[in-house]
C-alpha cells in the first residue's frame, strides 16, 4: 500500500520527510532487545516540524491564557538567536479575536510583523490554543493522502517517555478524502513549553483501514490449541537464551518466527522481549 505526502502548505519543502524508525534512543539498553517494542516504535511514521537545519522554536503555555512562540535562527558562529516572539492572549470568556503582539530580537528585523505571524502559523494552529485549557497544535513538514477506506491516526510519539512528557490529544481522520494538515495537539500545564527543531519529532502518524470489526468468542478447542501453543514457545524459549554485553538475557525466539512469517516485509530484528 502506497500513501501519498505533500508539504506544509505555508513552508512547503521545508523539512524531514515523514519517517519510520524503532529505535528510541533513550530508553534503557534492555528495552532495545524487545522486537514487540521496537515494532511498536516503529508503527506508521515519524512526523517533524517545517524547520531548516539552523532554525528552531519553542511554544509556551503562561497560564492565563496567555501563550508565546519563540522563533530561533543560529548565526555564521554557530550563536542561537531569537529573530522574534509572539505572544498570544485569548479573549475573556471566549468572546473575540486572539490578540497577537509581536516583539523582534534584533533592532533591524529581516521581516514585518504580519510575516512573523505568517510564520508562526506554520508551526502552530493559533485557532486551537485553549482548547482545552493549554493545548497548543503543533503542525507538521508534510501531510498525507491516505488510499480510499483508510484513515490517518496522530498520536505522540510512541514510547518517548523521558521527562517532561506532556499528554497529547490522539485524533483520527478519514485522509482518503479530507486534505487534513498533519496537526498534534498536545496539552500543558502553565509553566510548561514544547521545543522544535528539525531532527526532532513532534509526533506519528499511523494508518487504519476503515471497516466494521466484530469480537467473537473462541471455542473450547480454540481455546485449548492457543493454551498448547504458549505452552510449547515458553518452553523452546527457556531453551535459547542470548547475553548482550552488558550481561543481559534475552531471546531471539520470537524474533525469528516473526522473520520467517514474514520474510517479505524486510524484518531484522534481532531479539525477543526479556
Amino acid at each position: 500500500m502506497k500513501i501519498g505526502i505533500y508539504p506544509n502548505w505555508a513552508r512547503p519543502g521545508v523539512g524531514l520527510k515523514p519517517r519510520m524508525d524503532s529505535q528510541r534512543h533513550l530508553l534503557p539498553q534492555h528495552s532495545r532487545h524487545c522486537p514487540v517494542l521496537t515494532a511498536a516504535n516503529s508503527l506508521g511514521y515519524l512526523a517533524y516540524p517545517p524547520l531548516e537545519a539552523n532554525e528552531a522554536f519553542q511554544v509556551h503555555y503562561h497560564g492565563e491564557g496567555i501563550y508565546s512562540f519563540h522563533f530561533f535562527t543560529r548565526n555564521d558562529k554557530g550563536d542561537w538567536a531569537t529573530l522574534f516572539t509572539v505572544t498570544m492572549r485569548l479573549p475573556v470568556g471566549s468572546i473575540g479575536a486572539i490578540s497577537e503582539d509581536v516583539e523582534f530580537g534584533t533592532t533591524r528585523p529581516p521581516i514585518s510583523a504580519d510575516g512573523a505571524k505568517n510564520i508562526m502559523r506554520a508551526f502552530i494552529v493559533p485557532e486551537d490554543l485553549g482548547t482545552p485549557q493549554g493545548a497548543i497544535t503543533l503542525r507538521g513538514a508534510w501531510n498525507f493522502r491516505t488510499p480510499e477506506g483508510w484513515d490517518s491516526v496522530y498520536l505522540p510519539v510512541l514510547n518517548m517517555i523521558e521527562r517532561p512528557l506532556a499528554p497529547m490529544l490522539s485524533v483520527r481522520v478519514e485522509t482518503d478524502w479530507y486534505p487534513h494538515d498533519s496537526e498534534f495537539r498536545y496539552v500543558l500545564q502553565a509553566g510548561e513549553g514544547l521545543p522544535g527543531s528539525r531532527h526532532l519529532p513532534i509526533g506519528q502518524v499511523h494508518f487504519v483501514p476503515r471497516q466494521e470489526l466484530e469480537l467473537r468468542d473462541l471455542t473450547s478447542e480454540e481455546i485449548s490449541e492457543l493454551r498448547n501453543e504458549k505452552r510449547d514457545f515458553l518452553a523452546e524459549k527457556a531453551q535459547l537464551r542470548r547475553s548482550t554485553p552488558q550481561a543481559l538475557e534475552f531471546s531471539p525466539l520470537y524474533a525469528r518466527r516473526s522473520r520467517l512469517k514474514n520474510q517479505d516485509s524486510g524484518e531484522d530484528e534481532e531479539s525477543d522481549a526479556p
